[in-house]
C-alpha cells in the first residue's frame, strides 16, 4: 500500500492556523466503509494539538465528520479539506477523491510521488507550504485534474522538470512576469509555448539557456523591453513568436545567426528601425510577419536573396518601402503575401507575375498607380483573394472574368461596365470607382446566371437605369450595396425573393414609389438605408414584422404621414434614423419598448459584417450624431441613434423616452415640438449628444441633465426654456450657443445672470453661487425654509399629539401602550 509522507516543520506548527470546511449531506447518506477505515488511519497520522479532528469517531457517520465532504448520492468521500497538520497517511484506498486541500499547512519536505496514485483528482492545493519536489513525473496521472495551485512550492531542485519535451501553458491566466525558476526547467525542452495570457515584464534571459530549444511561443500577452540579442544563442530555434505584446527598439541582428529558423512572428509590437539585413541570410525562412510595427526604411532585392524557402511575406502598416527594379525575379514563391500601408508604387509590382503559387495578396493603400498591365486580369484568375483597394489603379474592365473568391478593388479609377463573374466569386467590392452603364446589364447577363455572390458593393460609382427583375438569379446575396449611383425606377416586387439578404442599400439615388411588402419574405434583413432618394409615401406599417431589423435609415426621402406605432416592435433596433423628411403628428410614446435601446446586450457583428476565409467585409452607414455627418465602420456596432430631426413632428417629448437607457445620440431638433423636458432624463446614462434645437420647447432644463457624464455635443438652442441652467461640470463646459435664442434662459456659460425672480422660479441649482444675486436668494430661500420649518412642525405636532384627544380609540391604543 502506497504511503503519503508531508512532515510538518517543527518551526511552524507552533503558529500555524487550523482551518476545515463543514457541508451538509442527506441524512440517509453513509459512508463508504472502506473509506472510512483509510480516514481513521490518515487520522493516526497527523499531530493534531487543537482536537480540530474530534469528530472522527467511530460512532459517527464519517461524510459528517469535520472536514469531509460526500458525494450525496453514493457517500463516497469527495472532497477533504485539511490545513496546518504533520501528515503520515495513507490514501490509496480512497480512489474517489476528487478534491485535496493541504493549502497554508506549512508543510514541508519532499512531495512524494505516491501523491499521483489519486488519478480521480479534479482539485490539489498545496499551496504556500516549504514543500519541495524532485521531478513531476507523478503529475502525469492527473488526466482529470481542473485546479492544481503549487504556489510557493520549491520547483529549483527540478533541474531535470519531468526530462519533458514539450511545455505548453497556453491560454491560462497568468497575470505576472515570466518567473526565473523557469530557467531551472529540463535542458531538454524543445518547445515553450506561454501564449495567450497576461504575462508582463521583460523576458528572463535564462529562456536563453534552453539550448535545444526549437519553438518559443509568447505571443498574446503584455511583454515589454527589448528582444534578447541573447536569443541569437539559440541556434536550433526553428519558430518565434512574440506576437501581440509591447517590446520595443531594433530587432536583433543576432536572430540572423538562426540557420533553422523557419517561421519569425514578430507583428503587433513596438520594434523600430529597420529590417535587419542579417534576416535575409536565413535561408530555411517560411514565415516572416513584422507588421503593425514602427518600421520602416528600404527593402530591396538584396534582402531576399537568399530567402528561397519563403512562403508567407507579412510587412503591412509599417512604414518600410518595397525597392525593387521592374525585372526583379523574386528566388521565393509565395503563397501570401500582405504589404498593405508599405510603400510599393508608383509603379505596378511587375514581380508578382512570377508568383504561380499565390493564394492572398494584399496591397491596399500602397501608393499604385497607372493603368493594371495586360497579364495582370488572368494571372488573377488563380488567386484567391485580391485586396487592392485604396490605390490608384486606372482602366477599362468590362470584359474582365472575375475569378478570385474575394475581390476588393475600392478606391480606384477602374472603368467601363461592371466586369463578370464566375461560380467561384463570394466578394465583389468595386465601390468607389468609375463604374457606368444600365445595372440590368450587368443584373441580367447569361454569365453572371449562376453566380454564387454572398457580398456585392457596387456603391458610388455611376451606374444608371432601373433595378431589373433578375433577382432570381441572385439567391446567395447576403450584403446588397447600390448606394450612391444614378439608378432610377421602383424597387422591384421581385426583390421579396432575396431571402438570405441581409443588409440592403439602395441610398442617394434616384428611386420613387413605395417600399414593396415583398420585404417582410426576408426575414433575415437586418439593415434597410433607402435614405435620400424620392419615395414620398408614407413608411408602411408591416415595417414592424421585420423583427430583425437592428439598423433602419429613411432620412431624406419625402416620407410622410406619422411615424407608425408598429416601428416599436422591432426590439433589435439600434439605428432610427428618419431625419429629413416630412413625418407629422407625434413621437411614439412606446418607443421604449425597443429594447435594444433599452437594456444592457451582447453586441452581434451578423448584420453588419461578412467573413470569407482571407476577406471580410463590413457594412458602412452616414449618420449625424453630434451636428455632422460621419461614416461609421467596424464601430457601427456599438452606436445607438434616433434621429428624428428636420420633420413636422409635434406635441411633446414621451417621457417614456427616458427608458431607453443604452441610446447614445438623440436628435430631435427642427420640429415643432412643445412641452417640457423629460424630467428623468437624466437616467439614459450612456447619452453622448442630445439636440432639442429649433423647436417650442419650454419649462426648466431639467437638474438630472447634470448626470449625463457622457455627453460631449449639447444643442437647446432657439427654444423658450426659462430659469437657471442646471450647474455642473458637464453643462457648463458647453458654448453658450447650446443655450443660445432662450430669452428666459440665464447662468453659465450665458452672460445673463439670474435675477431674483428667475431664481425663485423653481430652479434647483447645483454647485456653488457664481454671482452676488445668488447670495441675496440664499438667504431669502433660507428665510423662508425655517419659516416652513416651523409651520411645518406645528402641524405635524398637533397632527399626532391632538388626534388621540379627539378619537377615542387612538386614546385607548395609545394609553395601552404607555402602560405596558
Amino acid at each position: 500500500m502506497a504511503t503519503l509522507l508531508l512532515k510538518k516543520c517543527e518551526s511552524l506548527r507552533r503558529s500555524a492556523s487550523f482551518s476545515l470546511s463543514f457541508c451538509k449531506v442527506d441524512s440517509n447518506i453513509s459512508c463508504n466503509e472502506k473509506e472510512k477505515h483509510a480516514l481513521f488511519r490518515f487520522k493516526r497520522g497527523l499531530i493534531d494539538p487543537w482536537n480540530a479532528l474530534s469528530s472522527w469517531s467511530d460512532h459517527e457517520d464519517c461524510c459528517r465528520w469535520a472536514g469531509v465532504q460526500c458525494d450525496n448520492k453514493t457517500g463516497r468521500v469527495r472532497e477533504l479539506h485539511l490545513s496546518s497538520h504533520s501528515l503520515h497517511v495513507s490514501l490509496v484506498s480512497m480512489g474517489r477523491l476528487r478534491h485535496l486541500d493541504l493549502g497554508f499547512a506549512g508543510f514541508c519536505g519532499l512531495i512524494p510521488h505516491q501523491l499521483g496514485n489519486l488519478s480521480g483528482l479534479h482539485y490539489l492545493d498545496l499551496s504556500d507550504s516549504d514543500l519541495y519536489v524532485d521531478n513531476l513525473h507523478w503529475m502525469s496521472n492527473f488526466s482529470s485534474m481542473k485546479y492544481l495551485d503549487m504556489s510557493s512550492v520549491n520547483l529549483h531542485t527540478t533541474l531535470d522538470w519531468l526530462q519533458i519535451m514539450t511545455l505548453d501553458l497556453s491560454l491560462n491566466f497568468f497575470n505576472h512576469e515570466i518567473p526565473n525558476w523557469f530557467s531551472n526547467l529540463s535542458t531538454t525542452l524543445l518547445e515553450l509555448d506561454l501564449s495567450y495570457n497576461e504575462l508582463k515584464g521583460e523576458i528572463p534571459h535564462g529562456i536563453s539557456n534552453f539550448q535545444n530549444l526549437e519553438s518559443l511561443s509568447l505571443g498574446y500577452n503584455h511583454l515589454t523591453g527589448k528582444i534578447p540579442e541573447s536569443f541569437g544563442q539559440l541556434k536550433h530555434l526553428t519558430t518565434l513568436d512574440l506576437q501581440h505584446n509591447s517590446f520595443s527598439g531594433s530587432i536583433p541582428s543576432s536572430l540572423g545567426n538562426l540557420s533553422y529558423m523557419s517561421s519569425l512572428i514578430l507583428c503587433d509590437n513596438k520594434l523600430n528601425g529597420t529590417l535587419p539585413k542579417s534576416l535575409g541570410v536565413l535561408s530555411n525562412l517560411e514565415q516572416l510577419d513584422v507588421k503593425d510595427n514602427f518600421l520602416g526604411g528600404s527593402v530591396d532585392e538584396v534582402f531576399f536573396t537568399k530567402l528561397f524557402k519563403l512562403k508567407y511575406l507579412v510587412m503591412s502598416r509599417t512604414s518600410l518601402f518595397f525597392d525593387v527594379n521592374s525585372h526583379w525575379v523574386p528566388p521565393f514563391q509565395l503563397k501570401y503575401v500582405d504589404m498593405s500601408s508599405c510603400k510599393i508604387g508608383p509603379n505596378f509590382p511587375v514581380w508578382l507575375q512570377t508568383q504561380r503559387s499565390l493564394q492572398v495578396l494584399l496591397m491596399s493603400k500602397s501608393g499604385i498607380l497607372g493603368t493594371a498591365p495586360g497579364w495582370f486580369w488572368n494571372w488573377t484568375s488563380k488567386v484567391y483573394s485580391i485586396d487592392l483597394s485604396s490605390n490608384h489603379i486606372e482602366g477599362d474592365v468590362s470584359d474582365i472574368v472575375v475569378n478570385s473568391t474575394v475581390l476588393n478593388l475600392r478606391y480606384n479609377h477602374l472603368k467601363g461596365q461592371l466586369p463578370h463573374l464566375s461560380t467561384n466569386v463570394r466578394v465583389l467590392n468595386i465601390a468607389n470607382n468609375l463604374f457606368s452603364g444600365p445595372i440590368s446589364t450587368f443584373l441580367c447577363h447569361k454569365m453572371n446566371r449562376k453566380n454564387k455572390l454572398k457580398v456585392l458593393d457596387a456603391s458610388n460609382n455611376l451606374l444608371s437605369g432601373e433595378l431589373s427583375h433578375c433577382w432570381r438569379y441572385w439567391q446567395s446575396l447576403i450584403h446588397l450595396n447600390f448606394g450612391s449611383n444614378r439608378l432610377s425606377g421602383r424597387i422591384p416586387y421581385s426583390m421579396g425573393s432575396l431571402f438570405a439578404l441581409k443588409a440592403l442599400r439602395l441610398h442617394n439615388n434616384n428611386i420613387f414609389g413605395d417600399i414593396p411588402s415583398s420585404l417582410k419574405k426576408c426575414s433575415n434583413l437586418g439593415l434597410i438605408d433607402i435614405g435620400e432618394n424620392h419615395l414620398s409615401v408614407a413608411i408602411p406599417f408591416w415595417i414592424g414584422e421585420m423583427t430583425s431589423l437592428t439598423i433602419l435609415r429613411l432620412r431624406s426621402s419625402g416620407f410622410r404621414g406619422r411615424i407608425p406605432l408598429q416601428i416599436c416592435q422591432l426590439s433589435s433596433l439600434k439605428v432610427l434614423d428618419l431625419a429629413n423628411n416630412s413625418l407629422s403628428g407625434s413621437i411614439p410614446k412606446c418607443l421604449n419598448f425597443i429594447s435594444a435601446m433599452a437594456m444592457p446586450h451582447s453586441e452581434s457583428y451578423e448584420t453588419i459584417e461578412y467573413f470569407e476565409d482571407e476577406g471580410h467585409y463590413f457594412e458602412s452607414l452616414m449618420l449625424v450624431p453630434k451636428g455632422e455627418e460621419l461614416e461609421y465602420e467596424e464601430n457601427l456596432i456599438f452606436v445607438s441613434i434616433i434621429d428624428l430631426s428636420s420633420n413636422n413632428l409635434t406635441g411633446s417629448i414621451p417621457t417614456e423616452i427616458s427608458v431607453l437607457s443604452e441610446l447614445h445620440f438623440l436628435n430631435l431638433s427642427r420640429n415643432h415640438l412643445t412641452g417640457k423636458i423629460p424630467e428623468k432624463i437624466g437616467t439614459m446614462k450612456e447619452l453622448e449628444s442630445v439636440d432639442l434645437s429649433r423647436n417650442h420647447l419650454s419649462g426648466e432644463i431639467p437638474p438630472s441633465m447634470s448626470n449625463l457624464t457622457f455627453l460631449s455635443y449639447l444643442d437647446l438652442s432657439y427654444n423658450n426654456f426659462s430659469g437657471r441652467i442646471p450647474s455642473s461640470t458637464q453643462l457648463q463646459s458647453f458654448d453658450a450657443l447650446s443655450y443660445t435664442g432662450n430669452p428666459e434662459l440665464c447662468g453659465a456659460p450665458l452672460k445673463t445672470n439670474c435675477t431674483k425672480e428667475q431664481e425663485s422660479g423653481g430652479a434647483s441649482p447645483v454647485g456653488k453661487a457664481e454671482d452676488d444675486s445668488e447670495t441675496s436668494w440664499f438667504y431669502t430661500e433660507t428665510s423662508w425654509f425655517y419659516i416652513g420649518l416651523g409651520a411645518g412642525f406645528a402641524v405635524g405636532f398637533w397632527g399626532v399629539c391632538a388626534a388621540p384627544c379627539f378619537k377615542k380609540t387612538w386614546r385607548h391604543a395609545y394609553l395601552l401602550f404607555v402602560n405596558e
